[in-house]
């Protein structure tokens, strides 16, 4: 709501393209990467991007003809289109219906999603747009889905033994939960974000949304598994081969302070910095130096201003001046080359806090083939994060946000071989994802603040997800999809095997992973 005021106090001082952000799911992103066009996207890794910097639905939009007013709605638009001489408006809706089983489950337990929404996006003039999302959701998951989400729950502080004790849950890209049917559930989130690019080479944007660095599925440097964050961000075309990308967020523990006067006690706040310095030597490569920091904002009993060094916009220049105690630094490469036809080669490396000790990586590339209607891409990535990489000696300063980790949604402590197939022709499509995760010495509640001991296992576990779909509407990824996941666990006592099968309806604009 708060960004619907910011458009009606501009729009009288601001003086029609647009400067939306491109939508981050997988199917967008996999477009945005594909080199099997002649215009192939050779820009700093640093998403959402914005339309008018790369067209993307311009690229992917549905050329058919409609011969009826529905279908073309259906098919090619948002459900409504509002363009005047200096504005463009657009509201559509938003769902993720899904009915599953898991096959092994002998409760007999019907997994769902029921998800709805609205989506509102605007342009103003030549240099102003916005958009904002809500999102109403329910959902009953697998066990090891559920028993995931309910580890990593809010965190209340129970007063006769001074430990912490977990409620709820929290879904990955959403946010903290309430149960709903015993084992089900209810949560709610919005998103929004309001941008302004005053000249071609300067973008300024702001709101509560998520975002994503480097150019594979996953990221070792900022994903957007967490939940969306309030945010301030300036990107900075240099020029021809310089560019900076500078973001500013609020960040929190889903830990209650044990002192409130209000209705519900605050969550321990925290805020984290992000400099991503690029560097083009030419159209094939593109190098890029990340500096992220966790920054602390005082404690469970006080609330401090952060350090004056966190405003600073030189990477790797702040965290050697802060001790540990008050802040966790990552410094890390990205690197893109297009060296091959059809072909992007890619890579990230980050340490923790000056250890090259604490590491984590990323070795991936991915392969595009068009053939008249039909299109195919292969991609084959490695990651890896070692000895307690992104977790701080101060647990209230660990690589998180709302008890979700920031990069990979593994954690730390792993090694992860993925390999991802899909094929399109015309509006089908089919997606395989294979998986095999090692781990050592692993806690998935390994970056929680006030968690104290925690247990720690090792072992390997595999996951298999065969999707088919037909994509009604470009635009929105409208889709509706067939499902199929096997994931077989042998790092818990007991061996835990998942096999479920599903159908569903989705409107696929951002990510929710359920491949860890």
């Amino acid at each position: 709501m708060r960004c619907c005021v910011l458009i009606f106090v501009f729009i009288n001082f601001l003086s029609l393209a647009q400067q939306n952000f491109v939508f981050q799911h997988r199917y967008f992103r996999d477009e945005l990467f594909n080199t099997s066009r002649k215009d192939v996207f050779n820009q700093p890794s640093f998403f959402p991007i914005i339309e008018s910097d790369y067209d993307l639905n311009h690229i992917i939009r549905d050329s058919s003809k409609q011969y009826y007013n529905f279908t073309e709605t259906l098919f090619k638009k948002h459900l409504i289109e509002v363009k005047g001489e200096d504005y463009f408006l657009t509201i559509s809706p938003i769902a993720d219906f899904y009915i599953g089983k898991d096959m092994i489950d002998t409760n007999s337990r019907r997994l769902f999603q029921n998800t709805r929404g609205i989506y509102i996006e605007g342009d103003i003039q030549k240099n102003f747009s916005f958009s904002t999302a809500v999102y109403e959701n329910q959902g009953r998951y697998s066990s090891y889905e559920t028993s995931y989400y309910k580890l990593l729950g809010e965190r209340y502080p129970n007063q006769n033994t001074g430990q912490y004790i977990t409620q709820n849950a929290v879904i990955p890209g959403a946010g903290r939960t309430k149960p709903f049917n015993n084992d089900g559930f209810d949560y709610a989130y919005a998103v929004g974000n309001i941008i302004y690019k005053p000249r071609n080479y300067l973008t300024l944007s702001a709101g509560n949304s998520l975002h994503f660095i480097g150019d594979g599925y996953r990221s070792i440097l900022m994903s957007d598994n967490s939940a969306p964050a309030p945010f301030f961000r300036i990107d900075w075309k240099i020029n021809s081969k310089w560019s900076l990308n500078y973001l500013r967020l609020r960040t929190f523990n889903l830990l209650r302070k044990p002192v409130t006067t209000a209705v519900e006690a605050y969550y321990e706040a925290k805020a984290t910095s992000v400099n991503y310095l690029s560097y083009k030597p030419n159209e094939k490569w593109i190098i890029s130096l990340f500096d992220g920091t966790i920054w602390s904002k005082g404690d469970s009993i006080q609330s401090n201003r952060v350090n004056p060094l966190f405003y600073s916009p030189v990477p790797g220049f702040a965290g050697m001046f802060i001790s540990d105690s008050l802040s966790y630094n990552i410094l890390g490469l990205n690197i893109s080359a297009n060296l091959m036809k059809n072909t992007r080669f890619y890579g990230q490396f980050a340490i923790g806090n000056y250890q090259f000790n604490s590491f984590a990586y990323q070795f991936g590339s991915r392969y595009y083939l068009k053939t008249g209607i039909h299109q195919m891409m292969f991609q084959l990535e490695f990651n890896g994060a070692r000895n307690s990489m992104y977790v701080s000696s101060n647990d209230r300063l660990s690589y998180s946000h709302y008890n979700l980790a920031l990069a990979h949604p593994k954690g730390t402590n792993f090694n992860e071989v993925l390999l991802r197939y899909n094929y399109t022709r015309l509006r089908w499509y089919v997606e395989l994802k294979s998986m095999v995760y090692l781990i050592k010495d692993y806690s998935s509640q390994a970056l929680l603040a006030g968690n104290g001991i925690v247990e720690e296992k090792s072992g390997a576990s595999i996951l298999e997800d065969i999707e088919l779909g037909y994509r009604l509407n470009k635009k929105m990824n409208l889709s509706v999809f067939i499902n199929w996941q096997f994931r077989h666990d042998s790092t818990v006592s007991a061996y835990q095997t998942t096999n479920v099968f599903g159908f569903g309806m989705r409107t696929g604009i951002n990510n929710h992973y359920r491949d860890f």
